[in-house]
């Protein structure tokens, strides 16, 4: 499959995101999921995939940290949508032994703690979630980070060994915004208070005018570590400074 990326982005060149959706199913049917952190981006994704694609699979992972902003939504997207969502829940052996040794909030302390925890609460309910598929779909947006600048519509994940899809990677937020006012899509009201991206609770916060729009991300982080380890590629080009 990874052979084949690069014949996936010429076949899909100057595609909308809906047809970048059909041709994703019509790539791997069954063997193919969309990973939802109800954020913005992934609103957008789920109400685009009820409208073109349904049959896609869909999975969110619940960290056990999540706003309660987060599961309302994700309510009221099952009672809107007719697309199940799978939730995929970290090991709570692994989680006890881990806020054992190095506390609640042991992610304040240092980029490897944080990393260890996003890991445990993230990364490893990821793996589960793909274990059945051979490509997933994200809501990654090329504007979204510096980390991000030069993602592809269609990637190769090296650490899931799985075919990678952005359909909205060159989505502005303008446009994003937009497409959820026109088509009445429901979002998190924690937008409305400046919170651009939206993760686990003690590690987002909102942004101030002016500032990148990761920024409420890991804020005491730099830039450039700014991945929770389901994103990052090391294969991607750098950003241009």
């Amino acid at each position: 499959m990874k052979e084949k990326i690069n014949d996936y982005i010429q076949q899909t060149g100057g595609f909308e995101a809906e047809e970048i959706l059909k041709f994703a199913y019509s790539e791997f049917g069954d063997r193919l999921s969309f990973a939802t952190s109800l954020g913005e981006e992934d609103q957008v994704l789920t109400d685009l995939i009820a409208k073109a694609e349904p049959r896609i699979r869909i999975f969110t992972l619940d960290t056990g940290r999540l706003f309660q902003e987060s599961y309302d939504l994700l309510a009221k997207n099952q009672k809107r949508y007719p697309m199940a969502v799978d939730v995929y829940f970290p090991n709570a052996a692994k989680i006890e032994s881990m806020v054992k040794e190095h506390g609640v909030n042991l992610f304040y302390d240092s980029v490897e703690n944080r990393k260890m925890c996003c890991g445990v609460r993230k990364v490893e309910p990821l793996q589960r979630a793909l274990s059945t598929v051979d490509a997933w779909i994200t809501g990654l947006r090329r504007s979204q980070s510096v980390t991000r600048a030069n993602m592809k519509t269609f990637e190769w994940d090296d650490a899931n060994q799985k075919v990678k899809i952005n359909p909205l990677a060159d989505w502005s937020l303008d446009r994003l915004r937009e497409y959820i006012q026109t088509n009445k899509v429901d979002v998190s009201p924690l937008h409305e208070k400046g919170f651009v991206s939206i993760g686990c609770a003690p590690c987002t916060r909102a942004i101030k005018p002016g500032e990148d729009i990761r920024a409420g991300r890991w804020w005491w982080e730099a830039p450039e570590q700014k991945e929770c380890g389901l994103h990052n590629n090391p294969n991607r080009p750098p950003a241009k400074s």
